[in-house]
C-alpha cells in the first residue's frame, strides 16, 4: 500500500490510489448548509486534508468521491460548483512585520487575476472584501471560503509579543471580512491549532460555529480504533511481520505509541494519523509527530511559569478554559491541550472539570526528553552512571541513590527561573521520569500532599523537599502528615526520606533516610 507522506491533498490522494480514511460523511454534515466553522487539531492531524477535501466537494469533483461515503448522502445527480478562495498560512516563516501581508498578498492577487484588481492597492482587508463581492458577481454564486492554519503567524510568535500583537491586529481584521461580507457566502470554514478567543482575533468573530470540541465531529481529523481495524488491517501484519512480532502485539504497540486523544468528555479515542502512516510506511515505530516540530516555546513557558510539571498529568481545566486562550504565562495546560501535548483522558466530578494527560506514548516520552535540556542542560555530560541510579533504587539502595542524586546535581549546570523551590522540585520530577521511574508528585493525602513518591516492585519511596530548610523539618512533615499511610497495605518496604536543597550551591545540600 502507498502511504501519502507529505500530501495533503484530497484530489492526489484519489487519483493516485494512496491510502485513504475515509471521512466524506462528515464532510457533508458541515458542507450541506449555508454555515461558517472553526475547527482546532493539533498540527499534522489531517486539517489541511480536510480543508482540501472541502474545496473538492464545493468545486463539484464528484467522480473524486466515487465509492465514498458522502455519495450516501448527497445523491444529486450534479454537485453545485461555487467559487473557492483557499488561503494556506502554513507555508512562510512569520518572523518580521511584513510577512503575514507578503503571504496574504500572494493569494489576493491569485484571485484579483480570476475576478478582478479594481482595489489592488488598498490594504488586504479591503482587497479580500472587494475580491469576495467580485466573485459573486462573475459567477452568480455565493463564494466558499476556506482557510488552513489561520493561527500560524499567532502560534509562531508568541515568544514576541510586539509582532504576535502587529499579526493580530491584522488577522482581526482580514477575517472579520468573514462577517460584513454574509450575503456573498456560502461556507467559510478555518483550522488551526489554538483559537485566541482572549487576544481579540476570535473575540469580535464570534459567529464562527466552533466545532472542535463537539462530539458529532469529534472524529472528524485522526483515526479511530474501528477505522484502524478497516482500513489498516494488512498494514498492521506487515508491521508486525518487519518487527518479529505477531498482529494482536503490534495492535497493542500501536495503541500504546500513538492512540489516545479525546477531543470531548467521554470521547472517542483517535490516533495521530500522521504517526500511524509513517510507522506503516517506514515498517517501524517511532517518534514521527513530535520530531516534526519540538515545542521549545512550550517547553520555556513551562519553564517560567512557575507551574509544576505534575500538573501536566492530572491537572484540571473546565471545557471553556481548554476553548480558549488567554493568559497562557500564567496557565500554559490550555494552549498545551490545543496544540496536542495534553488530551481529555477523564472527568473530575468534584471540581467538575476535565482531567488532562499525556495522549499517549510517543508525546510523553517526546515532551520529557524536550524537557530535560530546558531544565537540566548537561545531564548527557554527567559523570553519574544513569543506569546505577535505577539499580539502586530498584534493590533498595536508598543511601546509594541518595549520593548518586547529589552527585548528579552538583554536576548540573542548569539555570534557575522562576521560583526556585518549584524549580528544583520540577528538577527532581523530571529526572525521575527521565529515569521510567513510577513517580507521583504532589500526592493528596487525608492531611496534606507529598513532594514525590517513586514506587517499584519492591519499595516505595517518599520524598519531602525544602530550600534552605532543614532535612529534620522534612522528616518531621512526613512522619506528621502520615505520608506513608496510603501505603500501609501494600507489602513493600517504604522509605522517608527528607531533602534539602541550597538556593547558593543550587544542588542537594543534605538528606536523611528512614
Amino acid at each position: 500500500m502507498d502511504y501519502p507522506i507529505g500530501i495533503q491533498t484530497f484530489e492526489e490522494i484519489i487519483n493516485n490510489k494512496f491510502f485513504y480514511v475515509d471521512k466524506t460523511d462528515l464532510v457533508y454534515e458541515i458542507a450541506r448548509i449555508k454555515a461558517n466553522y472553526f475547527l482546532s487539531r493539533p498540527r499534522r492531524f489531517g486539517k489541511s486534508l480536510l480543508i482540501s477535501t472541502l474545496e473538492a466537494y464545493f468545486l463539484g469533483k464528484k467522480k473524486l468521491f466515487k465509492n465514498l461515503k458522502i455519495m450516501n448522502k448527497d445523491k444529486r445527480k450534479k454537485w453545485e460548483t461555487y467559487p473557492v478562495l483557499h488561503l494556506d498560512l502554513n507555508d512562510r516563516k512569520y518572523t518580521d512585520e511584513q510577512a503575514l501581508t507578503k503571504q496574504l498578498n500572494k493569494y489576493l492577487e491569485q484571485w484579483e487575476k480570476i475576478y478582478g484588481d479594481e482595489f489592488k492597492d488598498r490594504d488586504p482587508e479591503e482587497r479580500f472584501s472587494h475580491v469576495i463581492e467580485l466573485a459573486y458577481q462573475k459567477t452568480g454564486k455565493q463564494v466558499v471560503i476556506l482557510v488552513d492554519e489561520y493561527d500560524k503567524p499567532l502560534f509562531s510568535t508568541l515568544d514576541n509579543q510586539s509582532l504576535n500583537d502587529h499579526f493580530r491586529e491584522q488577522l482581526k481584521a482580514f477575517y472579520g471580512v468573514i462577517k460584513s461580507s454574509d450575503p456573498y457566502i456560502r461556507f467559510s470554514m478555518l483550522t488551526g491549532v489554538t483559537k485566541f478567543s482572549g487576544v481579540s482575533v476570535f473575540s469580535d468573530l464570534n459567529f464562527f460555529k466552533d466545532i472542535s470540541m463537539r462530539k458529532d465531529f469529534q472524529t472528524i481529523c485522526g483515526i479511530t480504533d474501528k477505522e484502524l481495524d478497516k482500513y489498516c488491517h494488512e498494514s498492521i501484519e506487515e508491521l508486525a511481520e518487519a518487527n518479529d512480532t505477531d498482529f494482536d502485539d503490534m495492535r497493542e504497540q500501536l495503541r500504546q505509541k500513538y492512540d489516545g486523544y479525546h477531543f470531548c468528555q467521554n470521547g472517542i479515542g483517535i490516533y495521530n494519523p500522521y504517526s500511524l502512516i509513517n510507522a506503516f510506511d517506514a515498517k517501524e515505530l517511532d517518534y514521527y509527530w513530535f520530531e516534526t516540530g519540538t515545542p521549545t516555546f512550550l517547553t520555556v513557558l513551562l519553564k517560567n511559569s512557575n507551574m509544576p510539571i505534575e500538573r501536566l498529568t492530572g491537572g484540571l481545566q473546565t471545557k471553556q478554559q481548554l476553548k480558549e486562550i488567554t493568559n497562557f504565562h500564567q496557565n500554559p495546560l490550555p494552549i498545551m491541550y490545543q496544540a496536542g501535548y495534553l488530551t481529555i483522558k477523564g472527568f473530575d466530578d468534584e471540581a467538575k472539570a476535565l482531567i488532562l494527560d499525556f495522549p499517549n506514548e510517543e508525546v510523553e516520552t517526546g515532551f520529557i526528553k524536550a524537557l530535560v535540556p530546558t531544565f537540566l542542560k548537561t545531564i548527557n555530560d554527567s559523570p553519574v552512571d544513569t543506569r546505577a541510579l535505577i539499580k539502586d533504587i530498584n534493590t533498595g539502595k536508598a543511601e546509594d541513590f541518595m549520593k548518586r542524586l547529589q552527585t548528579l546535581f552538583a554536576s548540573l549546570d542548569y539555570s534557575i527561573a522562576g521560583e526556585l523551590e518549584i524549580y528544583f522540585h520540577n528538577s527532581l520530577c523530571l529526572l525521575f521520569w527521565l529515569l521510567g521511574l513510577e513517580t507521583r508528585t504532589e500526592r493528596h493525602t487525608s492531611d496534606g500532599r507529598m513532594d514525590a513518591t517513586v514506587e517499584t516492585k519492591d519499595y516505595v519511596y517518599i520524598f519531602e523537599i525544602k530550600l534552605d530548610g532543614s532535612v529534620d523539618e522534612a522528616m518531621k512533615q512526613i512522619e506528621e502528615k502520615n505520608y506513608a499511610a496510603p501505603f500501609a497495605l501494600s507489602g513493600k518496604k517504604i522509605f522517608k526520606i527528607g531533602v534539602n536543597f541550597s538556593k547558593k550551591t543550587r544542588g542537594i545540600e543534605a538528606w536523611k533516610v528512614v
